[in-house]
């Protein structure tokens, strides 16, 4: 599973389900090895999506057309 295959709802979605399934308690020990490595995989994805966004939203365009940091002033 690729970072770029899946969308963040997605991948949420799935994780959600399979935390679900590991919370009920009734999954084989080896199913719910398999189910955490997703989950884990999964939670990496969401993590590597968020600090994506996170980073596009500290810049803003200027009006030459590129993108500069963007500092946020709060009133004193």
């Amino acid at each position: 599973m690729k970072n770029e295959d899946i969308s963040f709802e997605e991948a949420m979605d799935k994780l959600e389900a399979i935390v679900s399934k590991l919370e009920e308690g009734d999954v084989p020990l080896e199913k719910a090895i398999n189910y955490y490595q997703d989950g884990m995989n999964l939670s990496k994805i969401c993590g590597d999506k968020l600090k994506h966004v996170q980073e596009k939203m500290t810049q803003i365009m200027n009006e030459q057309g590129e993108l500069e940091p963007f500092d946020l002033q709060e009133e004193e």
